[in-house]
């Protein structure tokens, strides 16, 4: 439990209601603004407060946020020191965390998981361009809202600079960053990563809502490292017992998990497009074949 709740205060205009999560490194309020309505609001741990690098890794958390604006997106509103209080006010995002939603549902259709695809690319795409890498997409950092169909990535907090200089690194050489289930294989020697360490990232949520699975099925830190550094992912088509998918599927999901770069997708654009393709291609040929079925049975 949090060593502090600041539920009930106004911080930079956004009082504080209700407690809605916590991390290593923060506390989550919902909060409302006279001018902005809902928001979130992300405050620093007291324990950090006084401790530069948490503090410095903080705001470039804020900054990148700040810079990467598009529509899937969840908005930086703005974020500073208030009374001592880091903080950083985020637009309210419907829905809930991907990962709560996949709990939930069970595997996704091929279709409804190119649409996520497609919208997650093009937000990660966005922060390419603008020369920020995530490093740790998984479903637990994006926000889905079902009714509407639509993901919204989040937290930029190990995010980095593809221009930072080596000695304004927040993580030191030799220890990777990341989510172990969802990194990129070249991440774990702890050396800069570049775009195609989020495509494959990306590729490893589309296989996880195919399928309900991962690629690698170690049970322990130890194993999935070992794991991840010398063995082939499982074949989507052998992940979960029941789902099977197209060739042209499996190949574009397997196509982004590629140990060696100079066979995985260079983009992230790239990786949807195949994907999304042979997502579609799948489940017009799926329609179809049920179309005929009726026809046939109503002969």
């Amino acid at each position: 439990m949090s060593e502090e709740n600041l539920v009930g205060q106004t911080i930079a205009g956004y009082r504080l209601l209700k407690r809605i999560g916590e991390g290593g490194t923060a506390i989550v309020y919902r909060a409302e603004h006279p001018e902005r309505g809902q928001a979130a609001v992300k405050v620093l741990r007291p324990r950090l407060r006084q401790d530069p690098v948490a503090v410095k890794r903080f705001l470039r958390e804020a900054d990148y946020g700040v810079r990467v604006e598009h529509p899937n997106v969840v908005k930086t509103f703005d974020y500073g020191d208030a009374d001592g209080l880091h903080y950083l006010a985020l637009e309210w995002a419907e829905g809930e965390p991907l990962a709560t939603f996949l709990s939930r549902s069970g595997p996704l259709a091929p279709d409804l998981t190119g649409t996520i695809v497609r919208q997650l690319a093009a937000a990660l795409s966005t922060a390419h361009r603008a020369g920020i890498i995530h490093r740790d997409l998984k479903p637990a950092n994006i926000m889905y809202d079902p009714a509407t169909q639509t993901a919204k990535l989040l937290d930029f907090g190990i995010a980095r600079d593809a221009e930072l200089s080596p000695e304004d690194r927040l993580t030191r050489a030799g220890f990777f960053v990341g989510t172990l289930q969802y990194v990129a294989p070249e991440a774990l020697s702890g050396e800069l990563v570049h775009e195609q360490a989020d495509v494959y990232s990306l590729a490893t949520i589309a296989y996880s809502l195919l399928s309900g699975a991962l690629p690698f099925t170690g049970r322990t830190p130890r194993e999935l490292f070992q794991q991840l550094l010398s063995q082939p992912p499982t074949p989507l088509n052998q992940a979960a017992k029941g789902r099977k998918f197209s060739k042209d599927v499996e190949s574009a999901v397997m196509a982004g998990l590629e140990r060696d770069l100079s066979q995985r997708c260079k983009t992230v654009d790239e990786f949807a497009q195949a994907f999304c393709t042979a997502a579609e291609q799948d489940t017009s040929k799926k329609e179809g074949f049920l179309s005929a079925l009726f026809r046939k049975g109503g002969q």
